[in-house]
């Protein structure tokens, strides 16, 4: 038996001590988990700056070294986070629809721990501690595998967490980061479709890809955050652009970042003039199409790629369209079924809108950067799908349940038996 598995059939043996404990226990461990990670701040900092200073060293950049920077506000955002799962309503045992049939079957639907999640990252450790949190108040065991970029940061992380479990009295194996990060080991854990009942890649596109195409146990997907905001006839120009301004360089690094502009064409030559005017003077490149560089002349010329793109930097494609059915259009084409944003005041547009789009987040005069779990009222996120299973949209802790019948009855056969 190798390693790994040695260590994943730990992980589903405590996980089955998670999905019995009860909610206030699950909420003292949490809370536990929260002050672990302050505590052990310091730690955890030079952790990080030990990746920080490695991943400088290797050329790493923008979005990547961002999303792996850990400061002192940052950590107590992700106790907070923990936090805040641990005052969510808790998902095991909910009973989401009860009927009682003529023949006195009674019939309920209930949340039940799917079991064991292998949760699959790179350059986010804040990751190692959102997963952890909603996974183990769902009742489960997780997995975690991060990337090269942040082992430091995710060891020092993990180790805090187990001494929380430690200290309340439960078996730390219900967290199982791997250490060993060659791909081999990684593709080992894909196929162990007996112990793991999910797996969450969370990162660039090609990690996701790889894990889709590898991996003989379920795989909830999301390749990237192709976002846009459309700028209606009937829009409120002022709030249409605070919400391309907020979206588009308050964290561009971000999967909920805007990376498309599109706007009717009959407020074009009044409103694109000035969102150019206010992006260029946040460092935004545009590229545009015909259209809209018409209208502003400094836009670089934009290809199909360009309307494809996930930036994660300050670069943004712009188009004029045609009204709400050409940008519903362009998104359907386009877009990745992330997050999509309609500034109007039109409750038809809106409608049209709204019902035209399949995507995960649809937002109506609000910006697409509330697309977050944490801001949705799942007081974090081990993930946002764009693969319509049991989950879609950011995920939180009732995501990593899934419902089961329980049918009581009192003798009831379905077919005569003789006596």
């Amino acid at each position: 038996m190798s390693i790994l598995r040695e260590q994943a059939l730990a992980c589903v043996q405590a996980s089955r001590t998670m999905a019995a404990l009860d909610t206030a226990a699950k909420r003292r461990l949490l809370h536990a988990m929260a002050d672990q990670l302050l505590f052990r701040q310091g730690d955890i900092l030079q952790a990080n700056a030990s990746d920080m200073q490695a991943a400088m060293a290797k050329g790493t950049a923008g979005a990547m070294l961002d999303r792996l920077r850990l400061d002192p506000e940052r950590l107590q955002a992700i106790a907070a986070a923990v936090r805040h799962v641990a005052s969510l309503e808790d998902p095991v045992g909910q009973v989401t629809r009860r009927e009682q049939r003529a023949d006195g079957l009674r019939i309920e639907r209930q949340r039940v721990p799917l079991g064991v999640i292998a949760m699959i990252y790179e350059a986010r450790p804040n990751v190692t501690a959102d997963a952890a949190a909603l996974c183990l108040y769902a009742g489960n065991g997780v997995i975690l595998r991060g990337g090269s970029e942040a082992v430091h940061s995710n060891t020092a992380i993990a180790l805090a967490l187990g001494q929380a479990l430690q200290a309340q009295g439960l078996d730390p194996q219900a967290i199982l980061l791997i250490e060993d990060l060659r791909r081999e080991t990684m593709l080992e854990l894909l196929q162990l479709v007996d112990i793991v009942d999910l797996a969450i890649p969370r990162g660039g596109e090609g990690l996701i890809r790889f894990v889709a195409e590898h991996a003989r146990v379920p795989v909830i997907k999301h390749y990237k955050g192709v976002c846009h905001l459309f700028v209606d006839a009937d829009a409120d120009q002022r709030l249409a652009l605070d919400l391309l301004i907020d979206g588009k360089t308050s964290r561009p690094g971000v999967c909920n970042a805007l990376e498309t502009l599109l706007v009717d064409a009959r407020v074009a030559p009044e409103f694109l003039p000035k969102a150019a005017a206010a992006l260029q003077a946040r460092g935004v490149r545009m590229r545009g199409d015909v259209a809209s560089r018409a209208l502003v002349p400094v836009l670089e010329e934009a290809t199909e790629a360009d309307y494809a793109a996930e930036y994660l930097d300050l670069i943004i494609a712009i188009r004029v369209v045609e009204g709400v059915d050409a940008a519903i259009e362009h998104i359907r084409r386009h877009g990745s079924d992330h997050t999509e944003v309609i500034a109007s005041r039109n409750p038809v547009s809106i409608e049209r809108f709204i019902a035209g789009l399949r995507s995960a987040v649809v937002m109506v005069n609000a910006s697409s950067r509330f697309s977050d779990g944490g801001e949705l009222g799942l007081g974090a996120e081990i993930g946002i799908s764009t693969t319509r299973l049991h989950a879609y949209g950011p995920m939180g802790a009732e995501s990593l349940t899934i419902e089961r019948y329980v049918v009581q009855g009192t003798g009831q056969t379905r077919h005569p038996v003789d006596a």
